[in-house]
C-alpha cells in the first residue's frame, strides 16, 4: 500500500539511477473500499424511502398476511379523494379495466391488491372491487395495516 523506494548507494550492477525508482505494481484498494462503503450507506438510507405506490391511510385489522408467490401482484389504490391509481398511474374508473387488461393480457389468475383509504365510503371501495371482479380477475385482495395489539 506504500511506495517501494530502494536506496541509491553503492554498486547497483551498472543500472544506477534508473533502477532506483521502479513503478509500483500493487493496486491501492483503499479508495475503492471507501467509495463502496459510502454507496452502501446511501442505498441503506434511501431503500426504505422507495416504497412504491400511492400514500393511503389503510384500515387496521387482525387478518394474516397474503402470501406473495411468484409474480408481483398489481396494486390498485384508491386515495381519500376517490382517485384510482394502478401502481402510481392515475386512471379513471372507466379506464381501470382497459389498463388492467393491457398490463396482464389474458392472465386473469394474476393477483390484484386493492389499497383503499379507511375514510372512503364502503360503496366506493366495493365499486372498484366489483369492477375488477367483473372483468374476470378472481384473485383480488384488500390490503390493510396489521393491528399492534395481539391476543
Amino acid at each position: 500500500m506504500g511506495m517501494n523506494v530502494q536506496g541509491r548507494g553503492g554498486n547497483q550492477g551498472g543500472y544506477g539511477y534508473r533502477n532506483a525508482y521502479r513503478p509500483m505494481a500493487e493496486i491501492n484498494v483503499t479508495p475503492f473500499i471507501d467509495v463502496m462503503l459510502v454507496l452502501l450507506i446511501v442505498f441503506m438510507v434511501t431503500a426504505p424511502l422507495l416504497s412504491a405506490g400511492v400514500q393511503v391511510d389503510l384500515p387496521k385489522t387482525e387478518a394474516g398476511p397474503v402470501a406473495d408467490k411468484d409474480e408481483k401482484p398489481l396494486e390498485v389504490a384508491v386515495n381519500k379523494k376517490g382517485d384510482i391509481f394502478i401502481g402510481e398511474t392515475k386512471v379513471t374508473k372507466d379506464e381501470l379495466m382497459v389498463k388492467l387488461s393491457a398490463i396482464t393480457g389474458d392472465d386473469f389468475e394474476r393477483r390484484v391488491f386493492i389499497k383503499a383509504d379507511q375514510g372512503l365510503p364502503y360503496g366506493d371501495v366495493m365499486g372498484v372491487l366489483g369492477s375488477i371482479n367483473k372483468a374476470g380477475y378472481r384473485k383480488v385482495a384488500l390490503i390493510t395495516e396489521p393491528t399492534s395489539s395481539k391476543r
